[in-house]
């Protein structure tokens, strides 16, 4: 037990200092929150201007367009950058400029065609919209499908032989349509983009191009775009005049905003789809930017060709194809350094 003594001697012990109080913290930093993306949109065929937001892929744009003009999704085969034209260079794919203008091509009229495969290609190039519908994209000069003048760049193809191929990916439609059987007369039933308004909706959309009117109060048809100079003040002609910056879609996943792609994923990506349409008659963008983008990971053809068999397993890639898809992103990363 402790004595009276050393109680009386601890208790002399001088306290001890007390610890400085802390300084005051910084404020966490807030980040900078980006600005909603907004975009401008009207369809092709003539209508107001509407503005979309919120949406991460194909499917979901195509269900604000619908939701801005009053229109089933379904309606809507396909869509265009910055031209109401059936312009298939300015193909909505996987990227938009944040500044780009969108038009949606809606259906029109269905009609049907019979064929004869008189030689092993039709001459046809599918794609699809990313949403159900595949659709013609190139005819070449010459072939069987040339001389068929019903049949036209952007037809939605509804129906093969009476069997829907409404939902297929385009390298499914491709791959039905090379094994159609010699000889055999078969039927297509194509839906074709519906087609402009009258001359009075012409006008008003010249008048709306030259701010004479807004765009609430008319039906905009905007027609001779490549006429107009650049310093046009029609909304119609958005271009992207500052930065790069892209809003990327993607099949899976939330839509993010990137950079535009450099030299040589251009370059790249033109060869890998060049080689889609010789190899698969299909033209896709956004799959031969996902196939660029996939080779970067990998520093061999045989790598190359297991990162594709895991991430897009569903194309069945022949491997010669592959080979010559390696040749041509490593052609294209040695010419752009």
């Amino acid at each position: 037990m402790e004595g009276a003594a050393a109680r009386e001697a601890r208790g002399a012990e001088a306290p001890r200092a007390s610890a400085p109080p802390p300084a005051p913290s910084e404020p966490p930093a807030v980040p900078r929150a980006r600005p909603r993306l907004v975009f401008r949109t009207q369809l092709a065929h003539g209508s107001p201007t509407g503005k979309i937001e919120g949406f991460t892929n194909v499917r979901e744009l195509y269900a604000k367009i619908a939701e801005a003009f009053g229109i089933a999704p379904t309606e809507i085969l396909f869509c265009t950058l910055n031209s109401h034209k059936v312009d298939m260079q300015k193909l909505l794919g996987g990227q938009i400029g944040l500044e780009d203008f969108i038009f949606a091509h809606v259906r029109g009229e269905t009609k049907e065609v019979e064929v004869t495969k008189t030689e092993d290609a039709l001459g046809l190039t599918i794609t699809d919209n990313g949403a159900g519908y595949a659709f013609i994209k190139r005819i070449k000069e010459g072939s069987i499908i040339n001389r068929i003048e019903a049949v036209c760049v952007g037809d939605s193809i509804e129906a093969i032989n009476d069997h829907s191929i409404v939902g297929c990916r385009h390298y499914e439609v491709a791959k039905m349509l090379r094994e159609l059987p010699k000889s055999q007369p078969f039927t297509l039933r194509l839906v074709q983009p519906k087609r402009a308004f009258d001359g009075v909706s012409l006008l008003l959309s010249r008048l709306e191009c030259s701010g004479a009117i807004s765009a609430h109060h008319n039906l905009c048809l905007p027609d001779m775009i490549g006429q107009r100079s650049r310093s046009s003040k029609c909304p119609i002609e958005a271009k992207v005049t500052s930065g790069r910056e892209t809003l990327r879609l993607r099949s899976g996943g939330a839509a993010t905003v990137e950079e535009a792609p450099s030299e040589f994923e251009e370059e790249a990506s033109q060869k890998v789809d060049d080689l889609l349409e010789s190899y698969m008659g299909i033209r896709d963008p956004e799959l031969a930017s996902t196939m660029v983008e996939t080779s970067k990971k990998t520093v061999s053809a045989q790598e190359f060709a297991r990162c594709l068999d895991s991430v897009l397993g569903e194309f069945a890639f022949p491997d010669e194809f592959v080979v010559e898809v390696w040749a041509a992103i490593s052609e294209a990363r040695e010419a752009c350094g």
